[in-house]
C-alpha cells in the first residue's frame, strides 16, 4: 500500500528547501526527527479540509478498517471523543430533539468535559456490584432501562474494551440500539487491532455507528495518533459533518510526525499485522496458561492485555507493579486491585521471555480480602455545565461528605469518574476517593 504523507515528507527533506515556515527548528536535527516535522505547507494538504495526500491516506485507512470514513487525529482519542459527541448533538438537533446520551459510568473523563461544554444531558447506567473501573453496560441492562425509560436517549456511549480488558457485547448492544432508533458510539481506544484478528470484533464491524481508536495504544503509531471511524450505517448528517466537528476541536497545527506515523501504519496493517498478531497470540495463550498454573487469577478477555487480579495473588496492585519495575518491567496501569500488561507484536521474544520469568518467579501469598468499592450513585444537584463554572474551593477528602463536586470528574486511575461535577458526594463516594489515594478534591463553595 502507498504511503503518500510519508513520501511527501521524504521528498521535501531530499529537496532541502529553505524552511521559512514553522516549526522553529527548521528541520535541523536535535535528536527528535526535526527534519520530518513539517506543517501544512503547499502540497502537504490541510487536515479536515484535505484534497490531497492526507485525504488519500485516510481513504487507505478507511479501506483497511472497512468504514465509510476514517479520519486521523493527532490528539489521540480525546479529540475523536469530542467530535463524536458533537456529531451526536448535531444529529439530535437535525431531528428537533434534545440531545441525551446514555452512558456507562466507566466513561473517560474527556466525555464528561465535552458533554458539559456542549450542554448535553447524560443519563448514567449503573451496573450491579461492579467496581468503578469496570462499570460497563450489558445488553440486559440496556434493554431493561429502555423498556422503562420515560425518554429514549439519542445515543448510547460505551467504553469497550475497558481499561482492564473487558469487551462488551457490541453486536447485541447494536441490535437493541437499532430496535430503539438509538445511535451506538464506542470508545474503542484500546482496540484498534480488533479488526485484524481472525475473528473481526471491531465495533464498526459489529454495528456501531461511530467509534474512536487510539492507534498509538496497540499499533506502531506515535503517541497522539488516533482515528474517528464512521460506519456506512451512520446517518448522512454524521458522514457529511465529521470533518467539521473534528476541526471544531482540533489544533490548526497537527503534528506531521504523528500523521506520518498513521500513514506508515497503513502499510504495516496491509502487509503484516494479521500474521504478526497470530504469532503473538499463540505465545500469550501459552503465557496465560503458565500464569494460571502458578496460581494467578487473570481478568478480562482482551487478547493483547494480561490483567492480573493482584489481591488474589496476595499483593496490592501497586505493590505488584513496584516488584515488576524493580525487575525492569513497567506495566501499563496499576491500582490497589489490578495490574495491566499490554502486549503488541513489537514486544521482542527476549522481552517476552523476561516478562514470563519475572512473573513466574514472584511467590504467591495469602489472598488479600479488602473489598473493592463499587460504582456509586450520587445525588445530582446541578448540571455538569453549571457546576463547572461556579466558585469552588479545595477541601480534604475526608471532609467532603455532603459537599457538591466542582471538578469535571474525580477519577480513579485511569481517568474513570468516581463522581461527576454537580453531584452531592455520598459517604460511599468519599470512601472510594480514599481507597484510590485521592486526598483532596474541589467542591462548590457554600453560600
Amino acid at each position: 500500500m502507498n504511503t503518500p504523507v510519508s513520501d511527501f515528507i521524504e521528498k521535501y527533506n531530499t529537496d532541502s528547501a529553505v524552511r521559512l515556515h514553522v516549526p522553529g527548528h527548521k528541520g535541523k536535527a536535535m535528536g527528535l526527527s526535526e527534519e520530518r516535522d513539517i506543517t501544512e505547507i503547499e502540497g502537504a494538504d490541510v487536515l479536515y479540509h484535505e484534497t490531497g495526500i492526507l485525504g488519500e491516506s485516510q481513504k487507505n485507512a478507511s479501506q483497511l478498517f472497512g468504514t465509510e470514513k476514517t479520519l486521523y487525529s493527532a490528539e489521540g482519542s480525546s479529540l475523536s471523543i469530542r467530535a463524536m459527541t458533537a456529531l451526536v448533538k448535531m444529529y439530535a438537533e437535525s431531528r428537533n430533539r434534545k440531545c441525551v446520551i446514555l452512558a456507562a459510568r466507566n466513561a473517560h473523563k474527556v466525555f464528561m468535559t465535552v458533554t458539559a461544554l456542549l450542554g448535553i444531558r447524560v443519563k448514567w447506567l449503573y451496573p450491579e456490584n461492579e467496581a468503578v473501573i469496570t462499570a460497563g453496560i450489558t445488553p440486559e441492562a440496556l434493554r431493561c432501562f429502555l423498556k422503562n425509560a420515560e425518554e429514549i436517549p439519542t445515543a448510547l456511549y460505551v467504553t469497550s474494551p475497558d481499561y482492564l480488558g473487558n469487551i462488551s457485547d457490541i453486536k447485541a448492544l447494536s441490535e437493541i440500539c437499532r430496535e430503539y432508533d438509538i445511535l451506538l458510539t464506542v470508545d474503542n481506544a484500546h482496540g484498534a487491532y480488533l479488526h485484524f484478528l481472525e475473528e473481526d470484533i471491531h465495533p464498526i464491524t459489529l454495528g456501531a455507528h461511530m467509534c474512536t481508536d487510539s492507534a498509538h495504544k496497540t499499533l506502531p503509531v506515535l503517541t497522539g495518533g488516533g482515528y474517528l471511524h464512521i460506519s456506512e450505517k451512520a446517518p448522512d448528517i454524521i458522514k457529511e459533518s465529521a470533518e467539521k466537528m473534528m476541526a471544531l476541536f482540533a489544533s490548526t497545527s497537527p503534528s506531521y510526525l504523528i500523521l506520518s506515523s498513521l500513514d506508515t501504519a497503513n502499510r504495516y496493517i496491509s502487509d503484516s499485522i494479521r500474521e504478526d498478531l497470530r504469532g503473538l497470540l499463540v505465545k500469550l495463550v501459552a503465557l496465560r496458561g503458565k500464569l494460571s498454573c502458578k496460581g494467578y487469577k487473570l481478568y478480562g478477555d482482551e487478547k493483547l492485555k494480561i490483567t492480573i487480579d493482584a489481591k488474589k495473588y496476595g499483593y496490592k496492585g501497586t505493590e505488584f507493579s513496584d516488584i515488576l519495575r524493580k525487575n525492569g518491567i513497567e506495566c501499563e496501569f496499576s491500582d490497589p486491585d489490578f495490574v495491566v500488561l499490554m502486549f503488541t507484536p513489537f514486544i521482542s521474544e527476549k522481552e517476552l521471555r523476561h516478562t514470563e520469568n519475572v512473573l513466574l518467579s514472584i511467590p504467591k501469598k495469602e489472598p488479600l480480602n479488602e473489598e473493592t468499592p463499587f460504582a456509586v450513585k450520587c445525588e445530582r444537584v446541578f448540571s455538569v455545565k453549571d457546576a463547572l463554572f461556579m466558585p469552588s474551593e479545595r477541601v480534604k477528602t475526608e471532609e467532603a461528605k455532603g459537599r457538591i463536586l466542582a471538578s469535571p470528574s474525580v477519577t480513579c486511575p485511569p481517568a474513570v469518574p468516581i463522581a461527576v461535577c454537580g453531584e452531592r458526594l455520598s459517604e460511599e463516594a468519599v470512601i472510594s476517593f480514599m481507597y484510590y489515594g485521592i486526598e483532596e478534591i474541589d467542591v462548590l463553595k457554600e453560600v
